[in-house]
């Protein structure tokens, strides 16, 4: 297998494209406003609990500014929202490269659009496992598997898409793309990506360092397990 080497990219990039899915929305409100006036061409790309809140929040210009997921992908969740994003097209989105021409072909034979912005915090694992008698069953299912491929994707292509993973930095980004046309520049690009691995790093130790403790019977406690044949 060969890789990539990249070695033209733009400083500024326009956001015209950003896949949302936020379990903590807190901020959010102003994060789509602000982007609704900052970026002239802004359409969100969401799923879940954070569709319902966008297409509120955008009211009757949801129909031109907010696409759901599992429209744009042609698949629906699976039962319990556990496969929401995993999909060629969502990806194709976060890791094509802007001057790659077979990149650029594949975009548009799938009709797949280039996302320029993610905008993804994830479940709450560690304030799940601070609860008192928290089960391994329940910390199993407050591991977040889409949020962390998202994230990574998008800082991994730091050279055009901005991850965003702190409602902290909401004002600073808006008002930047506000000054700008719409637009982030590289350094705000890779400042975001450095941010984005250290919340998925500290998130993986943190479930690490939960489970190491446990042997299978301890964990298997959780479950009904079928009797030994």
């Amino acid at each position: 297998m060969s890789f990539n080497i990249v070695q033209k990219i733009d400083d500024r990039v326009e956001i015209r494209n950003v896949l949302l899915s936020v379990f903590d929305k807190t901020g959010l409100d102003a994060l789509v406003s602000g982007l609704l006036s900052a970026c002239p061409h802004v359409r969100f790309y969401s799923t879940g609990g954070t569709y319902k809140a966008v297409q509120a929040l955008l009211g009757a210009d949801a129909a031109k500014r907010l696409v759901s997921v599992s429209d744009y992908t042609g698949q629906p969740e699976m039962q319990g929202g556990l496969v929401k994003t995993l999909d060629f097209k969502i990806y194709l989105g976060l890791l094509g490269e802007t001057y790659n021409a077979a990149h650029q072909a594949d975009l548009q034979r799938t009709g797949a659009v280039a996302f320029d912005m993610v905008v993804a915090n994830l479940y709450p694992f560690k304030q799940v496992i601070a609860q008192a008698g928290v089960s391994p069953e329940q910390a199993r299912t407050n591991i977040d598997i889409g949020g962390p491929c998202m994230i990574r994707a998008a800082a991994k292509n730091y050279i055009r898409v901005a991850s965003v993973t702190d409602a902290a930095d909401y004002p600073a980004l808006i008002a930047e793309a506000g000054a700008h046309g719409g637009s982030l520049s590289f350094a705000t690009r890779l400042a975001l990506m450095k941010k984005a691995f250290a919340h998925t790093a500290a998130y993986d130790a943190a479930i690490a360092a939960h489970f190491a403790p446990l042997d299978a019977a301890q964990t298997g406690a959780a479950y009904s397990l079928p009797c030994p044949a």
